[in-house]
């Protein structure tokens, strides 16, 4: 009989234990293209020593102007496009069939435009309501609480399946130059702890919400076979804790990346708490972290930039404390009409300077820094 030394055993003990501490990060679904994997595993090792920037709409219209071939106002401030551009699909429902194959058409060129040129699109999706046939917005007296109505065993199910095979149809045309398919961060029923969206936390049971998630996942992945998806869950900013960031969570085979949307604590309406912001920042990112998950700020900005230094005294010295380990950050839009809906900085806006201050750091990276994001 051999006898093995008893520091033998403890070392390989702690190999084994050590092994399975931590799932291997990767996306949950067991398909996912080459690329998709590829951007997984990037944003996921970007995000321990840098973040990516992001700006919803930024290609498609900015502040005056809209429709321009390859401008963005973030490019004509620093002569890169963000590197992460959020679109938008709630115009794939709700409006008569020739709309929405022009708003596909749109969808398709922006998403291709952005794969050709490397960068990195997301996807929200404010979905207007399927039952009561009004918009995304909860409106007393008129919106339905159609979460229970379109979940599997509900009267709108099968309206519902359809709804998803358009965005099915749209996730399977996109494909760049090389013939690939374009990988996304697609993150459906955000800020859902919120009362404003019909989806929000008064208006439909923690299980109806759960159910809705992994239905949507599950239709679209192991029904209609879109393969090049990031799938990200983001709760507004209602959460103190881990347990009540996750009240919702429908489970970690069910989600890619872990996200929060905070305007509150970043400024809105004067109002700051930047230490409440980084500790919900923190709680995410450390959950990704023990979860080989992705985490990333979803949504945030300060509407007009009335504070000229907000990118780097508020926004990039939040992103750099407490060790966070963050894929990305998306500020809202530019409106094309409004003096004043925007949250990037357009050439002569106050905040240019420190903003080039921000695009100058190397902690954050824009689309010209992003070197190969598809390849593994």
């Amino acid at each position: 009989m051999v006898t093995i030394p008893r520091y033998l055993i403890l070392f390989f003990s702690l190999i084994v234990l050590n092994g399975f501490s931590k799932p291997a990060p990767g996306p949950i679904d067991s398909k996912a293209t080459k690329e998709t994997r590829a951007l997984f595993h990037n944003l996921k090792k970007l995000s321990k020593k840098h973040i990516l920037f992001g700006h919803q709409h930024a290609t498609e219209y900015g502040h005056g102007w809209t429709g321009d071939e390859n401008r963005s106002d973030v490019k004509s401030v620093t002569g890169s496009h963000p590197a992460v551009i959020g679109v938008d699909i709630g115009g794939l429902y709700g409006r008569p069939p020739a709309m929405i194959e022009r708003a596909k058409a749109t969808l398709k060129k922006n998403i291709t435009d952005t794969y050709n040129r490397g960068g990195v699109t997301t996807i929200s999706w404010h979905f207007n309501n399927p039952v009561s046939n009004n918009n995304f917005y909860w409106k007393a007296g008129e919106s339905s609480a159609a979460v229970r109505h379109i979940i599997p065993g509900g009267s709108h199910h099968q309206k519902f399946k359809e709804i998803l095979g358009n965005v099915a149809d749209l996730a399977k045309s996109v494909k760049g130059n090389d013939g690939k398919l374009a990988p996304m961060i697609f993150r459906p029923y955000h800020e859902f702890d919120g009362e404003w969206f019909w989806w929000g936390k008064p208006h439909t049971s923690k299980e109806e919400f759960v159910s809705l998630w992994r239905f949507t996942v599950s239709y679209l992945r192991d029904s209609l076979d879109v393969h090049n998806f990031i799938y990200a869950f983001s709760p507004d900013n209602r959460f103190f804790n881990e347990a009540e960031y996750l009240e919702r969570y429908p489970g970690n085979e069910w989600v890619d990346m872990l996200g929060t949307d905070n305007y509150g604590d970043f400024g809105r309406d004067g109002k700051y708490n930047l230490e409440a912001g980084v500790k919900k920042l923190k709680i995410i990112s450390d959950y990704a972290k023990k979860n080989g998950k992705l985490a990333a700020f979803t949504e945030t900005g300060l509407e007009s930039i009335p504070n000229p230094t907000w990118y780097t005294e508020s926004l990039l010295k939040s992103l750099k404390s407490q060790s966070l380990e963050l894929a990305y950050v998306l500020v809202w839009r530019n409106d094309a009409r409004s003096a004043t809906h925007y949250y990037a900085p357009y050439p002569g806006h106050t905040s240019v300077p420190d903003f080039l201050k921000f695009y100058q750091d190397p902690f954050t990276l824009f689309e010209k820094d992003l070197k190969k994001i598809y390849k593994k």
